[in-house]
């Protein structure tokens, strides 16, 4: 069976601190009367599935695809018991908490999974930053004073957020997302999040959210100082050990190149065309491993998109 994309339906997740711009930039029919933080565009969890939405597989999920169809669709050589990528838009209407992911040795003492993430700013309001890594100077001590008096924000490194820039968060990296940001955020499969401090916020009924302090402190890297935005080198964003991401400008025709693995693109700008399917901003689709003639064609002048692989 041969297809030349397949897309998913997204999945809509509330938060506190989301919004409805997913709405207006890209003109999503999101749930009524909720703020919506996030949209799980690609996701293979036991609680969350990507569900396939066009074409013969239609009705599968992606952990179904990833079970019974792994070396057409993904490639081969893949082990593991989950796709192993999780991709999300994220609507930071307010600020997010301060939150750290567990390395691989901490993980493995708190019963977590290790989460390395990437973020691309897509949207950007006058003044949003975002908060990443630490201050030169601070220790632990510093750092757990400044949980006591509740004023970690002090300590944490602020960088002006861009359209079009973007900043990479290994595990162990503290960080949160300031408020006026929507973001591509291309993750591993994982959904442990620790969090440190969340700006004394209480819910409508005056509960404040659970913190998680014994874990943050033991997965917070104290060396980790004054991070810089990510620099592009040529097409390539980011290349680990998880994920390689590039940011592609299309003009013309250009082959979605698999090279035996699945490749996954997010549209930024303008238009792509994939057979006689046509993607948007803010638009997902993932080009199968078999599918090794199909090209994105640029509708009305140039294209921007991302590309995410494996290697």
């Amino acid at each position: 069976m041969k297809e030349s994309c397949l897309t998913f339906a997204p999945l809509y997740v509330p938060r506190m601190w989301g919004g409805r711009d997913l709405a207006t930039l890209f003109q999503r029919k999101l749930p009524s009367a909720q703020l919506i933080g996030e949209s799980w565009e690609l996701v293979d969890r036991v609680d969350a599935q990507s569900v396939v939405e066009h074409g013969p597989w239609q009705g599968r999920t992606l952990h179904q695809l990833w079970e019974d169809h792994r070396e057409e669709v993904f490639g081969t050589g893949l082990t593991g018991p989950r796709f192993p990528l999780l991709i999300k838009i994220l609507d930071a209407s307010d600020v997010l908490s301060v939150q750290v992911h567990p390395p691989v040795t901490a993980a493995a003492t708190l019963g977590g999974e290790c989460k390395t993430e990437v973020w691309y700013f897509v949207s950007v309001k006058p003044g949003a930053s975002v908060f990443a890594g630490l201050k030169r100077g601070t220790t632990p001590e510093t750092f757990q004073r400044a949980l006591t008096d509740g004023m970690v924000a002090s300590l944490m490194h602020r960088l002006e957020s861009r359209p079009d820039e973007f900043i990479f968060i290994p595990s162990g990296r503290v960080h949160a997302i300031d408020a006026g940001n929507v973001l591509f955020e291309i993750q591993q499969n994982s959904d442990t999040t620790y969090r440190v401090f969340d700006w004394d916020r209480v819910d409508p009924n005056g509960n404040a959210r659970q913190l998680h302090l014994r874990e943050s402190l033991a997965c917070i890297d104290f060396g980790d100082f004054e991070p810089e935005l990510g620099r592009r080198q040529g097409e390539l964003l980011v290349q680990c050990e998880y994920f390689k991401v590039q940011r592609w400008a299309v003009a013309g025709r250009r082959p979605a190149e698999p090279d035996g693995r699945f490749a996954v693109f997010q549209v930024v700008r303008g238009g792509v065309r994939v057979d006689d399917r046509t993607f948007r901003p803010g638009d997902l689709f993932l080009v199968p491993a078999s599918a090794t003639a199909a090209t994105l064609q640029a509708v009305e002048g140039e294209a921007l998109v991302l590309r995410t692989s494996l290697d």
